[in-house]
């Protein structure tokens, strides 16, 4: 894959990422794309999850859970503080 392409998929927001990768799951199970173009496609699409994940994981490291006082809120702590 071209590092053009690979820059494009770094730059995408994780909606982008996903909606693109939803299209090219679509195409390859139509059968419809030669190939050539199929395995194209495929190998995006895997550079598209990635990205996916990789964002997943990164709002998952940046969730917090409220730490209650009273039934107040007073503060907020790692939600898995590794």
């Amino acid at each position: 894959m071209a590092d053009s392409s690979v820059d494009d998929i770094r730059a995408m927001s994780f909606e982008a990422a996903l909606k693109e990768l939803e299209t090219i799951v679509q195409k390859l199970e139509s059968g419809q794309a030669p190939l050539a173009e199929s395995i194209a496609i495929y190998e995006r699409g895997d550079a598209l999850k990635a990205h996916c994940e990789a964002l997943l994981k990164e709002a998952e490291m940046k969730i917090e859970k409220i730490t209650l006082r009273g039934g107040q809120a007073v503060g907020t702590e790692p939600l898995d503080p590794q």
